[in-house]
């Protein structure tokens, strides 16, 4: 049995027979769980995330093949789990365990939103695959939104601005830079894709409260979130922009903890070569940066792969704790992997490490979990516990009882539709196009005592022309001149900060955000 503080994972192989447990202290040093397909990664998942749970630890996993599901219902005694749970010298307990689905596309659990804004133009232009001109453009279109405080939640949002930056090129791209007319076109081409996909719809409100992660059931254990991940993982920039938005968010808003006796959450992103194929560096640099400084804030990362080497170096280095299945070395590349996934094991004398990746059988794996001082434990050979769960889906039927009986019910399954950005756009635009002399009926007050076009600026568009023969009223400033005057007043305000930082401000879920 695990003792107190530390995860049963299962148990060596050599002469010693010892346990093989994963320190609750140690957990959030993040770690790695990889092999090929069919050795029984998913397994190993499961078996973590129900130790994290009974332990009072909230999970998130996407679920990619919808096996993650049984975690809510009760195992079965099957012969094979009760023989390899007498191997381990405990017995065969099936349990279920307190869970919350959730999906993007608002169909196999609670949707999933976060506005515009929080997904920053780094994000979404990955997102919507833009080249760096194109992605330019999208930072000037966030600049003119902040500076006039026109919030952009969803896609309708984004496009209205988009237009307003098309009719109003040149004047905006005096102060901004170009405002290319094609780069516009192709940008809102690449959002009509993405809502003919259905990604719009994780755009928009009630935005995702992340501390609804964090949840503990009436008994204390940790509640396991669950991402419905099967059509997701068929459009993988957006899988991959939602987990490092998410990951940079709680890098946000949670506070620095340090080293605690169990983590606060922790995640599991399965696939996790999605997260950095064809990333530019600036976002991988912004990845090793989140893992790894996001342990001080009380949460640990575990990344799900194949192959170790889907896993950057400068990120691969932060995961601690290691779980390795099979790998197959048939080709160059299975070799090379063989090899690094061996070198970054402490060696242990009694067996190959590079040879026996390569002969494990399914359930069994090669671990290393960190050590009373942090230091890797030497490499092992072990049998994995089996789960306490179902191992397989949920029927339809069972996925939504759970969903029926959620804690969260309610609470995001409406989307809702705030004023933000395409109704202050439309409003002023009307107020744009109105008749001068409708907009400058008032007489008196500050508008009237300054005149002209700065007087029509503060008040709030409407000019006041003085009596008298030989005077002639000056049409308000155009939605245009306003916004310019807005950037030129905040420019002002702003003298002696860095160049950009408006543009940077909720890159990767604000983490540049000061």
């Amino acid at each position: 049995m695990a003792g107190e503080g530390t995860i049963l994972v299962g148990r060596s192989t050599g002469p010693q027979r010892k346990p093989e447990v994963l320190t609750l202290r140690l957990a959030n040093r993040h770690g790695l769980v990889a092999g090929a397909t069919s050795t029984g990664k998913t397994v190993t998942l499961q078996v973590l995330a129900e130790g994290f749970s009974n332990a009072g630890v909230p999970v998130f996993a996407a679920d990619i093949k919808g096996d993650l599901s049984g975690l809510a219902a009760a195992g079965e005694a099957k012969p094979h789990f009760v023989k390899r749970a007498e191997e381990l010298g405990i017995a065969y307990e099936p349990d279920r365990f307190p869970t919350v689905f959730w999906d993007v596309f608002g169909e196999q659990g609670h949707p999933i939103r976060c506005t515009v804004t929080e997904m920053g133009p780094l994000l979404l232009a990955r997102l919507l695959e833009l080249n760096d001109t194109q992605e330019g453009v999208l930072n000037i279109a966030f600049r003119v939104a902040d500076e006039n405080q026109w919030p952009l939640i969803d896609l309708k949002d984004l496009r209205a601005l988009l237009t307003f930056l098309s009719e109003n090129a040149k004047e905006l791209s005096a102060t901004y830079g170009n405002v290319s007319g094609a780069s516009i076109g192709a940008i809102q081409r690449s959002l009509l894709v993405l809502e003919n996909q259905g990604a719009d719809k994780f755009l928009g409100e009630p935005a995702l409260d992340l501390h609804d992660f964090m949840r503990t059931d009436r008994e204390g254990r940790g509640f396991v979130n669950i991402l419905a991940a099967d059509r997701l993982m068929q459009r993988p920039r957006l899988y991959a922009s939602f987990l490092l938005w998410m990951l940079s968010e709680l890098f946000e808003q949670l506070p620095e903890v340090g080293d605690l006796d169990k983590p606060k959450l922790v995640f599991f992103f399965d696939e996790a070569h999605l997260l950095f194929n064809d990333a530019p560096k600036a976002l991988l640099d912004a990845v090793e940066q989140v893992v790894r400084l996001i342990r001080s804030k009380g949460v640990g990362v575990y990344f799900v792969t194949q192959n170790p080497l889907d896993v950057p170096e400068t990120v691969l280095g932060q995961l601690g704790n290691r779980v390795q299945h099979a790998l197959r070395a048939f080709t160059p590349r299975d070799q090379r992997a063989v090899r690094a996934a061996a070198e970054t094991f402490r060696q242990n004398p009694g067996f190959d490490v590079a040879s026996a990746i390569t002969e494990l059988a399914v359930g069994e794996a090669l671990v290393s979990f960190l050590e009373a001082k942090g230091t890797p434990s030497m490499v092992e050979r072990a049998l994995i516990a089996p789960p306490q769960g179902r191992v397989g889906p949920l029927t339809p039927a069972e996925r939504a009882e759970i969903i029926r009986q959620s804690p969260l019910r309610g609470k995001y399954d409406e989307a809702v539709d705030n004023e933000s950005a395409y109704e202050m756009l439309a409003k002023r635009k009307h107020l744009d196009s109105a008749p001068a002399e409708a907009a400058s009926q008032s007489e008196g007050g500050l508008s009237g005592m300054l005149g002209g076009w700065l007087g029509g600026l503060l008040g709030g568009g409407e000019e006041a022309a003085p009596k008298g023969k030989g005077r002639s009223r000056r049409p308000p400033p155009s939605l245009a001149e306003q916004v310019i005057g807005n950037a030129a007043r905040s420019m002002a305000r702003k003298v002696g900060t860095e160049v950009g930082d408006a543009i940077l401000r909720n890159v990767l879920g604000g983490l540049t955000k000061r």
